[in-house]
């Protein structure tokens, strides 16, 4: 056997002398995975560039493993050798049995090269095996012939399709009536939940629906960065946008402005809210679809990645009796998440805890929530100043974006009520500066303030296939630069649960300024916000990138990723798929 194995030839050789690739086009991919410290399949590297096919690759690797290649059909296959496996493995593993012959079961594999695949197949089935190499696209194809089955093929709503139809929608666009029937197709309305399931399946938080130049992308964005999903033509692009505006109730004949809806949806018995949010470009309009799962987040401070220290000062400060407290960061940081976990701790039945909210992400018990809606006048302000006379122990306003609603949310402070809210800052002191750059006067700030928490989010390093390594030398050579030192590095090499890219899931990274008596003297006197920080550091404040060094030693993150918390730091990358 061993014999045979060293003579079979290699999948790139094979794809070049069948004209599949260049010798230049292998030569870039075996660099691309030789940067990628050979953590990436060639094949999966030839299939993402686009050089070749899934099924080219395929039938490539099939020939330099010596067995066959098959091209699947659901016709050619015996129904009743799908009770062999079980369904979580054919899944799973994207394996098919196909029909059993004199005791030997033949099965569809698209990871020949698995040596473990083979026995386990054999120990499930409990007959012998005969693989077969088949591409992912055509199993996938096979197991949605399977009963009980809620996916589906593109392929299939694509060649359901009349051609025609869709091509007239594009010509003449004006004809909405078109469109909008085109929408209500059972084709279309697959293809879109198909792209929402597959979606929140993944865990993703965001569906960006792209048109390109010649086919309509799709893409996830999972653990804060982005990831194609999928690709169809480029002529469903009216149906696929025109169906999405349907569910969210949105004007399907308006393709000019920008509009925004939302709908709730039920995927498994579990609700599901999307908000989305249609814009106009030069090659038609581009959707984003939020995807906000509350089954997937917890809204418990003590999962929130808090280090013990920080988490006793926080929860100290959010069952203050009034004031002040605030979370800051760039948008997609998690400040929402951390103020319904605040919130969640310190709702009782004996105090009256409402929110001022646009949009409200998630329903907790025991609060008051409100929802900003300035088409008819309910902004922020006339909502907060409302909530005042609702007899409120804590307020909660989603995000302080003007004066108007900064002032007030001081007042409520100055009058016995603790007050929640979010800033858009780089760090926790600069919450200071934010608030006098709205017109907020430095005592009025002083006397108010309790606190400000800086936030980001870092991915984790995948649990499944973590380990130690030696970093790069301009990682060394920052880590001296920054004074750090520690003595084991860890990151995840990439597997199939996480997508090769070596995370799974994010944590937070946490900065909290806590206002003394020192630092109100300093704010109405004027004190630059170098002195300030300066205090707040000599005082005990950890900064992001001293608890993000805390989370690496403790192995929960890379290197890599918190010195993207550092200005001084920027373009590296521990992304094994890069």
């Amino acid at each position: 056997m061993s014999v045979i194995a060293a003579t079979l030839p290699r999948v790139g050789d094979l794809l070049v002398s069948k004209g599949y690739c260049s010798g230049e086009d292998l030569g870039h991919a075996l660099k691309v995975q030789k940067d990628s410290q050979n953590q990436r399949l060639l094949g999966e590297i030839l299939v993402d560039l686009e050089i070749c096919t899934e099924e080219q690759v395929m039938e490539c690797l099939a020939m330099s493993h010596g067995i066959p290649y098959a091209k699947l059909d659901p016709r050619l296959h015996d129904p009743h050798t799908i009770d062999l496996l079980p369904r979580e493995m054919i899944e799973r593993d994207l394996t098919f049995p196909l029909f059993c012959v004199r005791g030997t079961l033949t099965i569809a594999v698209c990871e020949p090269s698995n040596p473990f695949l083979v026995d386990e197949l054999r120990i499930r089935s409990g007959k012998e095996v005969q693989i077969v190499a088949a591409s992912a696209r055509d199993i996938r194809r096979m197991i949605t012939t399977l009963p009980d089955s809620n996916a589906f093929v593109i392929d299939d709503i694509i060649e359901s399709d009349e051609q025609t139809e869709v091509a007239l929608i594009e010509e003449a666009t004006e004809d909405l009536g078109d469109v909008e029937d085109l929408a209500g197709k059972s084709p279309v309305i697959r293809l879109v939940n198909y792209i929402i399931s597959m979606a929140v399946k993944e865990g993703a938080s965001d569906i960006h629906v792209e048109p390109g130049e010649k086919s309509l992308r799709i893409r996830h964005r999972i653990d804060g960065r982005l990831y194609r999903a999928l690709e169809v033509p480029l002529h469903l692009l009216p149906a696929v946008s025109s169906r999405i505006k349907i569910m969210a109730g949105m004007d399907i004949s308006e393709r000019r402005l920008p509009q925004d809806g939302r709908v709730n949806v039920l995927l498994n018995k579990r609700k599901v809210d999307l908000r989305v949010s249609s814009f106009p470009g030069a090659r038609g309009e581009k959707t984003v679809i939020r995807v906000l799962d509350t089954r997937s987040v917890s809204l418990n401070l003590h999962d929130l990645g808090f280090t013990e220290q920080t988490l006793t000062k926080f929860q100290r400060q959010i069952h203050a009796p009034n004031g002040i407290a605030l979370v800051t960061g760039p948008t997609g940081s998690g400040k929402s998440t951390t103020l319904y976990a605040a919130l969640n701790e310190i709702a009782t039945m004996h105090n009256n805890v409402c929110t001022v909210e646009d949009p409200i992400e998630y329903n907790l018990p025991l609060i008051n929530q409100f929802q900003v809606q300035e088409k008819i006048g309910m902004t922020f302000p006339k909502a907060l100043r409302t909530l005042l006379r609702q007899d409120p122990d804590v307020i909660m306003v989603g995000e302080i974006r003007d004066e108007e609603t900064a002032r007030t949310a001081v007042q409520a402070a100055l009058t016995g009520h603790l007050v929640l809210s979010t800033l858009h800052t780089n760090d926790a002191t600069s919450a200071l500066t934010r608030l006098m750059n709205m017109g907020i006067e430095p005592y009025l700030i002083s006397a108010a303030l309790n606190m400000a928490l800086a936030q980001r989010l870092v991915r984790r390093i995948c649990p499944r296939c973590k380990g130690e390594y030696e970093p790069p030398r301009g990682v060394k050579k920052t880590l001296e630069t920054l004074k750090i030192n520690l003595d084991k590095l860890h990151r995840g090499a990439g597997c199939r649960q996480c997508r090769n890219t070596g995370h799974s899931g994010r944590l937070a990274v946490h900065e909290l300024f806590v206002i003394n008596d020192e630092v109100r003297d300093a704010v109405v006197r004027g004190a630059s916000m170098i002195e300030i920080r300066k205090m707040a550091i000599d005082a005990g404040m950890t900064t992001l990138l001293q608890d993000g060094f805390k989370k690496v030693a403790e192995g929960l993150t890379t290197v890599e990723e918190t010195l993207q918390l550092s200005g001084e730091f920027f373009g590296l990358s521990d992304d094994p798929a890069r």
